[in-house]
């Protein structure tokens, strides 16, 4: 079993390494038979292992690669780190309100922007290190290649592991689009792009989703050029439309120029130079990068993992087939995460796997469909989402009543400088019940629990109305919405009761 390699070699990647996958591993000896197996160390896996082990199941956990998986390695714990220095040099440019000078772009330091981001993953990669697992939580962790041998067998490196139940939690990897010519021009992806120690001049991302886009604003931030490429006319084509213009009008306030609507159809390599081929409405333009970074989706990790020895359904671009209960076709074997699921997200497969340990090695009674699953683009400002959205409620012809405040309307955001945004709540037409929620605010992530916790407790709009919001705070956006909610229910005819009232109480 090789150690991978995570480039640069220094001090930072190094501890990283010696907890996720520690060159001097030495696989244990299996302990019979296990109650779980669990395929894949990310956060599904990571999760599954440890409340498994907590109520008292003999655990194994198998990983071929890195503990801790992309959200620790290559997705959320560097791309956040990045993001927040990235908005350190945003909120330095905006010093010259208040008379001090904004730096440049030449004086922006990528490299210690990178190697800060470095230091963070190693600091935090203890949380799912292979000896934290194995000596603080009590599984047996096996580090290599892990494959079905039968319905109830998995070997990984020359070890038979025997299970009651398992769990395939092996995650999604970077979706690569057939663009003629991009293998061989060369291009980087969520798994790459936080190797680079130089600031790249120029930058192409292809895909204006939550990974492009994001990416593509820090990178602006921290000194780079930025081309941000996608086929579709709209960024962010998930998320609402008016939350989706307000993002971007920001990255192009920034400096990100945006070709949407373009089809990118060759990609050549001249030197040192990648070139882009673009043709919209029949027009043809090409454009000169340095990098370019690939953010157009993800594609589950199935193959090589002997499922179908198993009796385990799949399909390379839908990933594996579970239940509402994440029950594969083999009865014995579930699965969780991005592997599995529709919602590619950390706190998604870290709730699912809390679903699966309930339904593997106990009564199989939780259902995927009764999460109530936020979630948050970490733009500036960020985008966060839960329930149904107006345009989805259209689509499906469920009547809803929207509404909304604008953050210029909320002091703290007038006070922050950061009015651009909104809190937009949809409830079933003429009633209180929440449908659904968009925030777009510089926390939206931290705003949009309010919310969730609103809806999966079934509380109404009212209910917010009536919690006491600090004040100032940028969350009083999502009373003001539900008090121009509570104000709409104020008809004529009430409001005739309600004066005929006072007039008698004077």
């Amino acid at each position: 079993m090789k150690a991978p390699e995570i480039l640069p070699r220094d001090a930072h990647n190094a501890a990283l390494l010696a907890h996720v996958h520690p060159a001097d591993w030495v696989n244990p000896e299996p302990r019979g038979r296990y109650n779980l197996v669990v395929l894949g160390a990310g956060t599904a896996g990571l999760v599954t292992a440890a409340v498994a082990a907590g109520l008292g199941a003999r655990v194994a956990l198998v990983e071929r690669h890195l503990m801790g998986g992309d959200c620790l390695n290559v997705g959320c714990v560097p791309s956040k780190a990045l993001i927040r220095a990235s908005r350190l040099v945003a909120e330095a440019r905006r010093a010259a309100e208040i008379g001090l000078p904004a730096p440049r772009d030449e004086d922006v330091d990528f490299g210690a922007a990178m190697q800060r981001m470095r230091a963070i993953r190693a600091r935090i990669a203890r949380e799912d290190s292979a000896r934290r697992y194995r000596d603080e939580l009590g599984v047996d962790v096996y580090l290599g290649e892990g494959r079905f041998e039968d319905a109830g067998t998995v070997r990984v490196e020359g070890r038979r592991l025997r299970f009651r139940r398992a769990v395939i939690a092996t995650g999604a990897r970077a979706a690569v689009p057939p663009i003629e010519g991009l293998a061989a021009a060369g291009y980087r992806t969520n798994e790459t792009i936080f190797e680079l120690t130089e600031r790249p001049r120029r930058l192409g991302v292809i895909g204006a989703g939550p990974i492009g886009c994001e990416l593509a604003q820090a990178f602006r931030r921290l000194g780079c050029e930025v081309l941000l490429v996608d086929q579709s006319p709209r960024i962010l084509p998930r998320e609402d439309a008016d939350a989706a213009a307000i993002v971007l009008a920001a990255l192009r306030r920034e400096g990100v120029r945006l070709e949407l609507g373009a089809a990118l159809e060759k990609v050549e390599r001249r030197g040192a130079l990648r070139v882009l081929r673009l043709a919209r409405d029949g027009v043809g333009l090409e454009l000169e990068v340095d990098e370019i970074l690939v953010g157009v989706g993800r594609a589950p990790n199935v193959e090589d993992l002997g499922l179908e020895a198993a009796g385990v359904d799949f399909d390379p671009r839908r990933g594996v087939h579970v239940d509402d209960h994440l029950r594969t076709t083999n009865r014995r074997i579930y699965a969780a995460g991005d592997v599995c699921m529709d919602w590619k997200f950390t706190h998604a497969a870290d709730a699912a796997a809390k679903l699966v340990v309930q339904n593997a090695l106990f009564l199989p009674t939780k259902r995927l469909s009764s999460l109530v699953m936020p979630w948050c683009t970490y733009t500036d400002p960020e985008v966060a989402h839960v329930g149904l959205s107006e345009e989805e409620a259209a689509a499906r012809g469920t009547p809803v009543d929207v509404w909304r405040t604008s953050l210029h309307e909320v002091n703290r955001a007038v006070t922050d400088g950061e009015e651009e945004g909104l809190v937009k709540i949809q409830v079933a037409r003429g009633r209180d019940r929440i449908l659904g929620a968009t925030i777009v605010a510089s926390h939206a992530g931290e705003m949009i629990g309010e919310v969730s916790l609103a809806i999966a407790a079934r509380l109404g709009l009212g209910a917010l109305l009536n919690l006491i919001h600090p004040y100032p705070t940028q969350a009083e956006g999502i009373r003001r919405a539900a008090a121009a909610h509570a104000r709409s229910r104020l008809t004529p005819r009430l409001a005739r009761i309600l004066a005929g009232w006072m007039r008698l109480r004077r």
